[in-house]
């Protein structure tokens, strides 16, 4: 009897020999319980830290997680950039333009004395100069991989 139900299963399931399991997408939306104390990983593996919070600006669309690392230091991420969200979340890969700060340039028409050139803007913490990413209209300091 028991070969018999075998043989009634391995009809009912075909044979998926060498092919790759499919990722479902679902529609269930994920709530702020599932996803605080999540971790969050980067594009390219690296642990970020674990969620701490939601957030949102009032008067904007969309969501933001708060994320802590395992130093304590928090950064918010928003939600469009993370590429995918179940156990984990992953974070998409991010495509930084650099544009560092450069002084504008006084027009060699005019006959007034050159001012004193301002300087880049410097990081506090470890005083390398710092960059300007105009997606999040925010200064980033490379080195401590943090923005200030």
């Amino acid at each position: 009897m028991l070969s018999k139900q075998r043989k009634n299963f391995k009809q009912q399931i075909p044979n998926q020999k060498g092919s790759e399991p499919k990722m479902e997408k679902t529609d269930k939306p994920l709530t702020r319980d599932a996803l605080v104390s999540m971790q969050v990983i980067d594009a390219k593996g690296v642990i970020v830290g674990k969620v701490k919070d939601l957030a949102f600006s009032v008067g904007k669309t969309g969501i933001a997680l708060t994320v802590e690392n395992e130093d304590g230091k928090t950064q918010t991420i928003p939600w469009e950039d993370v590429q995918a969200a179940a156990d984990f979340i992953i974070l998409k890969p991010q495509t930084v333009q650099q544009n560092t700060y450069q002084p504008q340039q006084q027009s060699a028409q005019t006959g007034a004395q050159p001012q004193a050139q301002s300087t880049q803007p410097l990081c506090q913490t470890c005083g390398r100069p710092l960059t300007w990413i105009p997606q999040y209209q925010r200064w980033y300091c490379y080195n401590d991989k943090k923005y200030v």
